[in-house]
């Protein structure tokens, strides 16, 4: 069905406007007088607009987080939820996210709860999110909850760019060191090369190496790239299954150095999440079925559902926490603490923070780390150049010494 753009007025004679989905003009109409929206203007947008719309703004976690802490103000100083939705429309500096606050106006005029009106906007708001809103209207606590998202939410983005930089710096020297092979093997061994040639004499294995791998670099260059580009068309394919990107998720905390930052990283993530959410309210179970699809890793989400599992079998948190063998012993620990007085919340938030401290310090040590193998490597590229460029040279020198 086509999508439509419309603006119009509810019963307090507040402006709206939004874009929906209809079968036609007169469907959509109907559909927003039923919300008890007065129709101002309706059209339908565009579909090169829709597809092609580079520019378009999005609402990203930072305007998330944002919106959540004003709904916190807010609704503490007691402004009705309606009021507070209408003061963040007019204020917000995000264009889609003032669309968005203004649709779940609408659904919230309409008569529907606002956990309700979340699930309208899954690309804005995640499973995490609106359950959480959810417990909050149950409890009476929504602008706490709120509070806590927002927290949630500056942590997991500070989380995100630990991991990105652990990854960056790396990555960074990988693609480094591929252009200086290129360049080597383009440039500067074809050079030496007819050198070698002038000379007529036997080369050595090393050379005769170095030269034929450079020559098949130049001449089937072309092979070689379809070979890269098979290759991450078939690691994006495998790793778009379920298997695939849980084997893939798995791998990647194995990576030496910065495997660690992300497995620690995925671990707060998980502490923090847990935290949140059994202090907000929710049953154990829930929050680990709940848990599990936030932490962006499908091993360890799988890992956490068999916790759940294990919890419903009549198994401890501990027992099911070991089974999992992704926890240390410290935690384990904490955790069993935790279990036994009660806390098992506060244990959790400080699992999160100790992960948190640790991913701190890897990523500002990180170059430290990674210097020692980058050493190593360079001087194994160098001492192959060097035997296989200047070898034949110090042969020729041998013999030129003896026939004089």
């Amino acid at each position: 069905m086509p999508m439509f753009e419309y603006k119009g007025r509810t019963e307090d004679g507040m402006m709206v406007s939004g874009v929906q989905e209809a079968a036609d003009l007169d469907a959509l109409g109907a559909a927003l007088m039923v919300s008890r929206i007065t129709p101002i203007e309706i059209k339908q947008k565009a579909a090169g607009a829709m597809a092609f719309n580079l520019f378009e703004e999005k609402v990203t976690s930072l305007d998330v987080m944002l919106f959540s802490r004003q709904m916190y103000t807010l609704l503490k100083a007691g402004i009705p939820i309606m009021r507070a939705l209408a003061g963040i429309q007019n204020s917000v500096g995000n264009p889609k996210l003032a669309q968005v606050v203004g649709q779940l106006r609408v659904s919230l005029d309409s008569g529907r709860e606002l956990s309700v009106a979340l699930t309208e906007h899954p690309k804005v708001f995640d499973n995490f999110y609106i359950s959480m809103i959810r417990v909050g209207e149950g409890t009476g606590n929504l602008d706490n909850i709120f509070l806590r998202l927002a927290e949630h939410i500056e942590f997991e983005r500070f989380m995100r760019g630990q991991i990105k930089s652990a990854l960056q710096y790396p990555t960074f020297v990988m693609i480094a060191m591929a252009i200086a092979i290129v360049v080597i093997n383009v440039m500067v061994i074809p050079q030496f090369e007819k050198v070698f040639a002038t000379m007529h004499a036997d080369l050595p294995f090393i050379t005769k190496m170095l030269i034929a791998f450079s020559n098949f670099m130049r001449n089937y260059w072309f092979v070689l790239i379809g070979m890269m580009v098979g290759a991450v068309w078939t690691f994006k394919s495998y790793t778009s299954t379920p298997a695939g990107r849980s084997q893939w998720d798995r791998i990647k905390m194995r990576i030496p150095i910065a495997g660690k930052i992300i497995f620690k990283g995925t671990m707060a993530r998980f502490a923090r999440s847990f935290a949140l959410s059994t202090r907000s309210g929710l049953p154990i179970l829930s929050a680990l079925r709940l848990v599990s699809q936030t932490v962006e890793n499908d091993y360890i989400a799988a890992k956490i559902l068999s916790m759940s599992s294990g919890i419903e079998r009549g198994e401890t948190i501990l027992r099911t926490a070991t089974q999992t063998g992704v926890f240390n012993s410290l935690v384990l620990q904490m955790i069993a603490v935790g279990e036994e007085s009660g806390s098992l919340d506060d244990l959790m938030q400080q699992i999160a923070d100790m992960y948190q401290s640790d991913v701190e310090y890897d990523v500002k040590t990180l170059g430290a780390q990674i210097e020692p193998i980058l050493i190593i490597f360079l001087g194994i590229l160098v001492l192959i150049l060097a035997l296989g460029v200047f070898l034949p040279i110090w042969d020729m020198s041998s013999v030129m010494l003896k026939g004089s």
